[in-house]
């Protein structure tokens, strides 16, 4: 498998750390690997914390996997590709324990619904967003849901919308998708590292009890991601999308 997931616990910690060669984009095998070892952080009891952050000092997360994007040829396949995403999102959205976000850099697409999907999340300056499904013949459909909850849908609207234009890391904390933004990666660490620590010594149950006040009436997610996702792969196999993506 190209790419790695990796989960490290220190300290009621665990730290799960993604990358990819291609600016930690993420194709199937690894969605697969992080569903999976966010099931891992969450019954794991030495963890009362997760972090997520990937590799490398450019990109957080570039979203789905062009290359893969280009070899679905059926809207089964096309689904089942768009369902990794939505594995992940209902994964992260029930689990008992928080998840705090290191965005170092830019998130695109998917990224974007990743973050979103966290609870805490702490970004850099570089930390730009851009949804650009719009701008490829497709459309946010399966991070909406995610997105929307966190930052509203007036904000998601406009996001969707400028899908060639990046938006600054300080539009991401006035919308609500950062909730703390740092100028630099030493200063968000340490912020990070402290949140994480204060978080880890707080009572479980409480922390699990609050978390499903914050994420109460998404239960629905169940059943709208994948509905979602088999909108997004018919549009991937349209005339227009095929040819833009075979194009890249």
């Amino acid at each position: 498998m190209e790419g790695s997931i990796t989960l490290k616990k220190e300290n009621k910690i665990g730290r799960i750390h993604f990358s990819h060669p291609k600016g930690n984009s993420l194709p199937t095998k690894l969605l697969q690997s992080l569903a999976n070892t966010l099931d891992q952080a969450e019954n794991d009891a030495e963890i009362n914390v997760v972090i997520l952050e990937s590799g490398g000092s450019s990109a957080f997360c570039a979203g789905a996997s062009l290359s893969e994007l280009k070899k679905i040829t059926s809207l089964e396949e096309g689904t089942a590709f768009f369902m990794g995403f939505a594995r992940v999102l209902n994964t992260l959205r029930q689990m008992s324990k928080f998840v705090l976000a290191r965005v170092h850099g830019k998130i695109v697409g998917g990224g974007v619904g990743l973050v979103a999907a966290c609870d805490y999340a702490f970004a850099s300056a570089e930390a730009a967003v851009k949804l650009s499904e719009l701008s490829i013949g497709l459309g946010p459909y399966v991070i909406e849901p995610a997105v929307s909850r966190k930052i509203g849908n007036t904000a998601f609207t406009q996001l969707s919308l400028d899908s060639a234009n990046w938006k600054t890391a300080d539009w991401g904390i006035q919308k609500g998708l950062y909730a703390h933004l740092s100028p630099d990666i030493e200063s968000m660490d340490q912020a990070l590292n402290q949140k994480a620590a204060l978080l880890a010594s707080y009572a479980p149950e409480a922390c699990s009890e609050l978390r499903k006040l914050h994420w109460k009436d998404t239960q629905h997610w169940e059943t709208l991601l994948p509905k979602n996702a088999e909108i997004t792969a018919r549009l991937a196999l349209s005339d227009y999308t095929q040819k833009f993506i075979k194009s890249l």
